[in-house]
């Protein structure tokens, strides 16, 4: 098989339907789209969505519920999840989506207390509750609210 031998598999390849180009090609005078009417216009045609003037379905149903355009997204983090780290180490935002505790978009991260941590680690986060900033002292490690 040489590049010049190549084709494509039979039947992959159509010819595009050419309108309008007179009568014997069956797609001539009205290029197929009928007589007059909206749809046999230039630009004509419907929306999206348009049912010929009856109300349409988005407009029948009911709106429900509430977007709050200021909602914060919140990652949690427990005391017991940062046993995984080594000792010693600094844990921010970016050694825990490495160690796979937290994933997607968020705004903050808060640190919660369930759970027992055995080592001393150093924390980043946004927010930790009073119960998991003593945990995490009174391993020996630090909180530092960023």
């Amino acid at each position: 098989m040489k590049l010049n031998e190549l084709k494509p598999a039979a039947g992959s390849k159509k010819d595009r339907k050419r309108v309008g180009r007179g009568k014997g090609s069956g797609q001539g005078h009205t290029a197929g789209k009928g007589h007059k009417g909206q749809n046999a216009r230039s630009g004509g045609g419907v929306r999206p969505g348009f049912e010929g003037g009856q109300m349409p379905l988005q407009r029948r149903l009911p709106k429900r519920g509430f977007k709050n355009i200021f909602k914060t997204v919140t990652a949690e983090i427990n005391v017991r999840d940062l046993n995984r780290f080594e000792a010693g180490s600094v844990i921010d935002a970016l050694a825990l989506a490495e160690a796979g505790l937290i994933k997607g978009a968020f705004d903050v991260i808060k640190l919660l207390g369930s759970g027992e941590l055995d080592r001393a680690v150093t924390v980043q986060v946004d927010r930790a509750s009073a119960s998991a900033m003593a945990k995490v002292e009174a391993a020996g490690g630090k909180v530092e609210l960023i």
